[in-house]
């Protein structure tokens, strides 16, 4: 089996062919035999002496790129002139950009826009500052905020490198759900000054996303911001990933014909994620959760420093299970791993009960690979993308920040986080429901709109609506 990368990505070579040593065949051979895969080919320049083309080269295989620029370079007659990752150039001067909603054509526009008929909006928001929902782009705006202590699966990379994430996490929430979000990277990971960065900035805005920022800090900070703010925050790394996991969850039970409060769940990663799928389990209804972490199973019987771990060991594993994850899996129903790839075995799933359901979610390499285990699995759920049941946060915060933001509501809520999670379940229906497909694609248009409606709802029913907005 060829090795493979964690994702194929995509080159483009241009190459100075000298017509009289070499010809282009010569080149295709050179690409595909590293490994290469031609997907388009453009002419920049022809003549009797020199034919310059761009290709575009799709590769998989780790290793691959390299390979490729050196057997180019070693074919007389053949010089590799650029080499451009797609990627690269698609982030080219950021990815998103702000337009003006109307054009200022004349003087009577710039006016009204700008001084000094504006002048009367900023008083009338003065005299009843809730004026600002309506006459501001507060109304729509959504503020990504990172610190760069967590990002992705690369860990502490800083403010500056986290950008392009948060900037794609813009772009998700216009394109899903016509949020105008703006990402900001703050050069802090103290506690406090993150705290009052995003108090500072919350005027101008009718959320917070917060994102990639790293535990146990994002507990207090999340907590904080929600004590003292009157408008939404989110902790998507959290709450995103529990919502969707419960939503999968919801249909891999039906299909089993599983009841929540009979079922036996083992978490394995007491992280940010982990602790928020527990608490999220422990809403809907399960009674039987173990947590494992590093220092294997988490009970009642030890004292952690970690406090969030000893608010688990408290609230989890009545049975007080101890060990690794090992004796944890004997006979459970459901797995659910935020944790390392690769540490899950064909055995580990073998000792579980009859009909296991896996959710192996870390990335870029699950706790198993789901062909190591399609064939003992009743169920099996990724965060990857190239697998059936991709458990992609995507599915879930356009849609609950769409029916926030409509309902003007001051917060998020476990009412409207489980609301959101029974919308995505519902978009598959019964006669559709199967193991590969428990969870709908994040391009299905009827996911944002099915989760606003019952975020909407569930808000407007909890009591954090501030109003109820036109269909």
């Amino acid at each position: 089996m060829k090795e493979r990368s964690m994702d194929g990505k995509t080159i483009i070579l241009r190459l100075e062919i000298d017509t009289q040593q070499a010809y282009f065949g010569k080149a295709v051979s050179a690409i595909e035999a590293a490994g290469g895969d031609i997907v388009a080919i453009d002419v920049i320049q022809t003549d009797k002496q020199v034919s310059i083309r761009d290709l575009t080269v799709k590769i998989t295989e780790a290793g691959a790129a390299e390979r490729l620029q050196a057997a180019l370079q070693s074919v007389p007659g053949i010089r590799l002139r650029h080499v451009s990752d797609r990627t690269f150039l698609l982030h080219l001067g950021g990815k998103i950009t702000i337009q003006p909603k109307t054009p200022i054509q004349n003087r009577d526009d710039l006016s009204r826009v700008y001084t000094p008929d504006v002048a009367r909006v900023c008083q009338a928001i003065e005299a009843d500052p809730k004026k600002a929902f309506t006459l501001t782009i507060k109304r729509n705006t959504v503020a990504v905020v990172s610190d760069g202590s967590a990002v992705l699966g690369l860990g502490n990379i800083g403010p500056y490198a986290a950008m392009p994430v948060m900037e794609g996490k813009a772009m998700l929430f216009k394109q899903f759900a016509d949020v105008d979000a703006f990402p900001i990277c703050l050069d802090t990971q103290d506690t406090e000054q993150i705290i009052a960065s995003i108090k500072h900035l919350a005027p101008a805005f009718g959320g917070i996303n917060l994102e990639d920022i790293s535990a146990p800090r994002c507990f207090e900070i999340e907590r904080r911001l929600r004590d003292e703010l009157d408008i939404p925050v989110f902790h998507d790394d959290q709450h995103g990933t529990a919502v969707v996991l419960y939503a999968g969850l919801l249909n891999a039970l039906k299909l089993t014909k599983r009841k929540i409060e009979d079922t036996r769940f083992v978490i394995c990663g007491i992280g940010a994620a982990g602790t928020a799928c527990t608490k999220m389990l422990l809403a809907g209804g399960a009674k039987h959760i173990v947590g494992v972490d590093r220092e294997g199973i988490l009970t009642a019987d030890k004292t952690y420093s970690h406090p969030m771990w000893q608010w688990y060991a408290q609230n989890t594993n009545e049975a007080r299970i101890s060990g690794g994850l090992t004796e944890a899996l004997a006979n459970a129903d459901v797995f659910i791993g935020v944790s390392a790839g690769g540490i899950l075995t064909r055995e580990h799933i073998q000792s579980m009960a009859p009909e296991p359901i896996v959710f192996a979610m870390a990335n870029p390499e699950p706790e198993i690979r789901p062909e190591l285990a399609e064939d003992i699995v009743a169920v099996m759920a990724t965060g990857r993308s190239d697998y059936p049941n991709q458990i992609n946060n995507v599915l879930c915060f356009p849609g609950i920040f769409r029916g926030a933001l409509d309902s003007r509501a001051v917060t998020i809520n476990e009412q409207m986080k489980l609301a959101a999670a029974e919308a995505i379940a519902s978009v598959i229906n019964e006669d559709e429901l199967s193991r590969f497909y428990i969870i709908p694609s994040v391009f299905n248009a009827r996911v944002v709109e099915e989760v606003r409606k019952r975020v909407i709802q569930a808000a407007q029913d909890s009591g954090a609506a501030r109003r109820r907005p036109r269909e």
